[in-house]
């Protein structure tokens, strides 16, 4: 199996195509997530696959020479000159003289990165925070989250690996359900009575930073956007928040003459309200 099929893409896959698979497997078999049998020696062949593929110079290496390429410290003009004519004699070669050749007698080398998937809250993500890593050998790790980091980022630990080895976290960012976020900037919807559109008021929009109170102004429309500067990223965007003006679906006889009174404020004519 290739690193292409464990991706569940096309060998021409271009790099979001590469991203998009590489997200929805990383969630899908997440241990914390995925309880079955082989799920996590399912997520580490995904997030393996995912290492090479996203980055443009391993994965051109990987098309070129397949799996030696894999091996640290893979050095392919070492490897062109053990395989080209008469390196081998004419028959072809020994796998274990091949590894000899381009890493010495003892061995590849130690790895010198550790590749591990990190997934982090909306929340997380935004204000940034600190996570503990497990290693397989149970040794852990303290790691510090800047605050702003983006969803298909990566984080590199020098040296803070088990062996000394740097530690690569590629992040995975969950969606927030009220919450979205573009480059710094921040954005929300909320629900305004009529009578606070119409007439001004305040409203809250709540977070894990806590409660935020907005102030309507007099006359807002539905879908209004209402900007909070520095309400952003790390202080560095802001929030944009769009009103969502909600109608009340019963209306006894004093509300529909209030209607009726409204519906003569229009400065344009409109359908008549039906009785």
């Amino acid at each position: 199996m290739t690193l292409y099929d464990t991706l569940g893409v096309p060998r021409d896959a271009d790099a979001d195509a590469i991203k998009k698979a590489y997200r929805r497997l990383a969630r899908e078999w997440h241990p914390d997530r995925n309880k079955s049998p082989g799920a996590e020696e399912r997520f580490k062949a995904v997030n393996a696959a995912n290492e090479v593929l996203s980055d443009p110079a391993r994965r051109a290496l990987y098309d070129r020479y397949g799996e030696a390429s894999l091996q640290q410290g893979f050095d392919p003009d070492a490897f062109e000159r053990a395989t080209s004519r008469g390196g081998f004699g004419h028959q072809g070669f020994d796998v274990d003289d091949l590894l000899s050749g381009l890493f010495g007698r003892q061995g590849p080398p130690r790895p010198r990165e550790l590749h591990a998937t990190l997934e982090l809250d909306f929340w997380g993500a935004v204000e940034g925070g600190e996570r503990q890593l497990t290693f397989a050998d149970g040794n852990t790790l303290r790691v510090r989250i800047p605050a702003g980091v983006k969803d298909g980022g990566r984080l590199r630990l020098a040296g803070r690996g088990p062996r000394g080895e740097d530690v690569v976290l590629g992040l995975v960012v969950l969606p927030d359900p009220q919450f979205t976020r573009e480059a710094d900037d921040l954005h929300a919807r909320v629900e305004v009575t009529i009578g606070t559109a119409l007439l001004g008021g305040r409203v809250s929009l709540d977070s894990p930073r806590g409660r935020t109170w907005l102030r309507v102004p007099e006359g807002s429309q539905n879908g209004q956007v209402l900007r909070l500067r520095g309400k952003g990223v790390a202080g560095r965007g802001d929030l944009f928040v769009t009103l969502d003006v909600r109608l009340p679906t019963h209306l006894d006889d004093a509300a529909r003459e209030a209607v009726r009174v409204l519906e003569a404020a229009y400065s344009r004519p409109s359908e008549t309200v039906a009785a």
